[in-house]
């Protein structure tokens, strides 16, 4: 199983940001998961340059993910989605170690 999936939709998205910030050579997606939210831990998405020592950094379709590695504990298997449609708009993560969500979708529980 692999730590993190991306869908090619989610990582054209992705390119477009960061060809629209400038950023598409010198940065990659972090993803991380934090305490928070309704459920207890919620998700934090955000362009980063740095890779420390214990990141784990990956290659989907092009674009760079970057994991830390308490956050991998949480994400392993997760995949990462973009979706636009009438009712949402936005990354959506399908995460299987994700036993609960609050109401909102913002946060989950593991």
């Amino acid at each position: 199983m692999s730590l993190i999936e991306v869908t090619e939709v989610a990582a054209d998205r992705i390119r477009e940001l960061l060809d629209k910030e400038g950023r598409a050579e010198s940065h990659g997606l972090r993803m991380k998961v934090v305490g928070g939210g309704c459920s207890g831990l919620r998700y934090e998405l955000a362009f980063d340059d740095q890779i420390r020592d214990t990141d784990n950094e990956l290659k989907r379709h092009g674009v760079r993910v970057i994991v830390d590695e308490k956050s991998a504990l949480f994400l392993v298997g997760t995949t990462l989605d973009y979706v636009d449609t009438l009712n949402e708009t936005g990354f959506k993560m399908v995460n299987p170690n994700a036993k609960n969500t609050c109401g909102c979708g913002e946060s989950f529980a593991a």
